[in-house]
């Protein structure tokens, strides 16, 4: 149920007095930056691309501009459902209750928007963070497969935890574990109450504390000595933020605030972790030589598997000198356990050319491994790769370094930021790991940042297009080919991916319509029905139809094209057709109009150049006819092209 107006008020009032005081943290501040601005604009036109451009800078998507207007209520002011979307699976925020959140419910175009609002509740929207910081939690209780590293003891309890986690969430652990790598297991003083303990290892792993603290009668501890051991436990380990998070707060905007920054900041700190110790000691090696590298189970960076993706051929460096590393010691290790390369420089005897290809080897941890379900069912085998061994095991991943680089970011930290070069391969490279939501990352990248909406142009076309005749200096600089990412939807099962390539065709169908590629394409999509019948639609012809009529803005169970039609053929004259004389001239093609010569307009008496006669009215269709205006252009092109459909149906022998 939606708030009235005086509720919306005193709401409104309440906040601000809340964010004057300090006590709260503005969720909509006033941003005048250039880069929101045109985030904002973006979402007044529903421009997916730069809408998806601006969000990976880093514009701030909830803050609002000058007019109180934020980016979520402008794209859903004006009906731009798939803005809408983009800025909800971003983060955008529509929480009930709230004024900004009402507010936006209230100005929704329509329904469908008004229903995707209010389909986003709090762990959707406001928490996208919520996946990572449930999946760091579980590693607390989680047994199989077993991947801690240390044992923690108490009077009463262990714990089976993690160094890594530890190293990067308190600079005690980190100083601690960096002088002994090789500790194994730590015991708590008896003084300490375990369930003390117990609540500063949720907070570490990203848990939320309990409103109980677990103290009373049968436990052996009060609650004020459980309190007083947090306060020990979060002066000892450094991490002052774990008894603010303690004392919390009975407001539930306040406690969701807190939990959040909580929570980003332990993202945060993970990634500086992850690109201190894992990206940093990824090691380069002769693809022939990958397999020979020996990694200390026992290392500075807790790394107990190696993840090796290997350079694409088509990548290989030319010939050229090359080291032969058979005589050099590759599995020279630091005292830390870790791989320092060869230990001396080779001699010319053991330079040899060949072409150069490399392997990329990534220290992992199988905790974070765990999020992707190939990697979790791995682990969780008989498999050769579960079983212990002294040194780290390699495991090749199908995909290039770069790529899952990319994968590894966001195993680790939950960001996904990749160029549009990358996306098809990282989307293959999710669907073979089972990482679901990257997946559909990729897909969002795919469909914003080549945005089938937009008007085909040299200045605006990012998806690669095979139209030579138009573009033909793009040929060599595509980002993706169009007929790839519908091939690629197939493949991957990814919806959105099918739409996009229908809408992108059928918005330049045109420039694709007579292509060999697109009528295989069409060829294909009808060789998906098993057992085809003569009865049976072809899935991506339906798609382009319906984004066709939409490009049109024609519909036909609204209006009927052969009244239209007639409509259009029946009118005087005088109403805006050229006169005869002038037609007779236009029969050749508006080419051949001089357009340096005066025209007398004999309705109006006036003379007017080439130039006006074709803005005011001389439309050319797309088979080189005359409209009398865009509106009859439009409808004409229209019929065209779907003449076209049913021509290459009739050639491919096919029927939809």
């Amino acid at each position: 149920m939606l708030l009235r107006k005086d509720q919306l008020e005193a709401s409104l009032h309440e906040e601000t007095k809340l964010i004057e005081d300090g006590r709260l943290k503005e969720e909509n501040p006033l941003d005048l930056s250039e880069g929101f601005n045109k985030l904002c604009e973006a979402c007044r036109r529903g421009d997916l691309k730069l809408c998806q451009e601006m969000i990976t800078k880093g514009a701030n998507i909830n803050a609002r501009d000058q007019f109180d207007y934020s980016p979520l209520i402008l794209a859903s002011l004006c009906g731009h459902y798939e803005v809408v979307q983009l800025l909800l699976e971003s983060g955008a925020l529509c929480e009930r209750d709230t004024f900004q959140g009402e507010r936006c419910l209230y100005n929704a175009l329509n329904d469908r928007i008004r229903n995707l609002l209010l389909s986003y509740d709090y762990s959707k929207s406001t928490d996208p963070l919520q996946p990572f910081a449930a999946h760091v939690a579980s590693l607390l209780t989680r047994e199989l497969p077993q991947t801690s590293d240390i044992l923690v003891t108490t009077a009463s309890e262990s714990f089976h935890l993690h160094k890594f986690i530890l190293s990067a969430r308190s600079p005690y652990f980190r100083k601690r574990l960096s002088a002994a790598s090789e500790t194994t297991s730590w015991k708590i003083p008896p003084a300490i109450p375990p369930q003390a303990f117990g609540i500063a290892m949720r907070y570490v792993y990203l848990g939320e504390i309990p409103t109980e603290l677990g103290g009373g009668p049968g436990t052996g501890f009060s609650e004020d000595e459980i309190l007083e051991g947090i306060d020990k436990i979060s002066r000892h380990l450094e991490i002052r933020s774990l008894w603010d998070a303690v004392l919390g707060s009975d407001d539930r905007r306040l406690s969701r605030q807190r939990r959040t920054e909580e929570v980003e900041n332990g993202r945060r700190q993970l990634e500086e972790w992850f690109f201190d110790n894992v990206m940093r000691h990824k090691v380069f090696i002769d693809i022939d030589k990958a397999d020979g590298v020996k990694w200390d189970s026992n290392n500075a960076i807790f790394a107990d598997v190696l993840l090796r993706a290997d350079q694409p051929a088509e990548d290989a460096l030319p010939s050229g000198p090359s080291i032969d590393t058979s005589k050099s010691v590759l599995t020279q290790t630091h005292a830390n356990g870790i791989p320092i390369g060869p230990a001396s420089l080779p001699t010319r005897s053991h330079l040899h050319t060949r072409p150069s290809r490399e392997a990329t080897l990534f220290p992992c941890h199988r905790a974070m491994l765990l999020r992707s379900e190939f990697f979790l069912t791995m682990f969780s085998s008989g498999f050769r790769e579960a079983q212990p061994t002294p040194h780290l095991q390699i495991i090749p991943i199908d995909c290039s370094p770069a790529v899952l680089e990319v994968v590894l970011t966001f195993l680790y930290t939950e960001k996904a930021d990749f160029p549009l070069e990358l996306a098809i391969d990282v989307l293959f490279a999710a669907d073979l790991l089972l990482i679901d939501r990257l997946k559909q990352k990729a897909a969002v990248v795919i469909s914003t940042l080549g945005n089938g909406t937009m008007p085909p142009s040299a200045d605006t076309d990012v998806v690669g297009t095979t139209n030579h005749r138009r573009q033909p200096e793009a040929e060599g600089d595509e980002a993706i080919n169009v007929f790839d990412v519908v091939r690629a939807g197939w493949l991957t099962r990814v919806p959105r991916l099918e739409e996009f390539g229908a809408r992108y065709f059928a918005y330049r169908l045109e420039d694709y319509i007579d292509d060999e590629d697109f009528a295989d394409l069409i060829r294909e999509s009808a060789g998906r029905i098993r057992g085809r019948q003569e009865t049976d639609s072809i899935e991506l012809l339906d798609d382009i139809r319906y984004y066709l009529s939409e490009r049109f803005r024609l519909r036909f169970e609204e209006m009927g094209m052969e009244e239209m039609m007639d409509e259009e053929g029946g009118k005087d004259a005088s109403e805006g057709v050229v006169e005869d004389k002038e037609d007779e001239r236009l029969e050749g093609g508006i080419d051949e109009l001089r357009l340096d010569e005066p025209t007398i307009d004999e309705t109006k008496g006036e003379v007017m150049d080439g130039n006006t006669l074709r803005v005011s009215g001389a439309i050319r269709t797309l088979d080189g006819e005359i409209a009398g205006d865009e509106f009859a252009g439009d409808a004409i092109n229209y019929q065209i092209l779907l003449g076209k459909i049913d021509g290459l149906l009739d050639r491919l022998k096919l029927d939809a």
